[in-house]
């Protein structure tokens, strides 16, 4: 009973202990404005790199840059450069903090949001350009970059139950019968 029951321990250890996200998704290692940046001018393009290659299609990847009041700053088509997604941007307009979300296609497969900033220290003399047809509301995907992926606790409380079940079943036959 006592080996039965370590081992039902360490199992349910290993399942939750390894229960973190998952190593696969593409992760952001640089921007270009970094993050924070101050800028006296405002760049003619913004460059999102990652540490894995980033999946090429029509729609897959966004980038969006809204300035302090809420307007749109891209100015074309995104394209994927290796491991890198850049985006045109126009000449700015207020000085003001500048939201980059963002929206890729990890390597994996799965969607990766995330977002960066950057200070214009002094107002530009550019116009924004119009909403893009996916946002609801100014700065809407700036925002919602920080919406995560699929929860894993679902996975963690069937693999809970499966253990317990086994569990279960191991006790009940391996008694010995008397």
């Amino acid at each position: 009973m006592k080996r039965l029951m370590a081992i039902a321990v360490l199992a349910l250890a290993a399942l939750l202990g390894g229960a973190g996200t998952a190593l696969a998704h593409n992760v952001l290692v640089s921007s270009d404005p970094p993050e924070g940046a101050q800028l006296a001018t405002g760049p003619r393009e913004v460059r999102l790199t990652f540490d894995q290659p980033v999946r090429t299609g029509e729609g897959y990847n966004t980038v969006n840059v809204v300035g302090p009041d809420g307007t749109y700053w891209t100015d074309g088509e995104v394209r994927v450069e290796g491991n890198s997604v850049v985006a045109p941007v126009r000449e700015l307009g207020p000085a003001g903090v500048y939201t980059v979300g963002y929206r890729v296609l990890s390597n994996d497969g799965h969607p990766v949001p995330g977002k960066v900033t950057f200070t214009l220290t002094a107002p530009g003399k550019g116009t924004p350009a119009p909403a893009p047809q996916n946002a609801d509301q100014p700065g809407q995907q700036a925002e919602s970059a920080e919406s995560g992926g699929t929860p894993i606790w679902p996975w963690i409380v069937g693999a809970v139950v499966v253990v317990a079940l086994g569990l279960v079943l191991a006790l009940r036959l391996g008694k010995p019968k008397n």
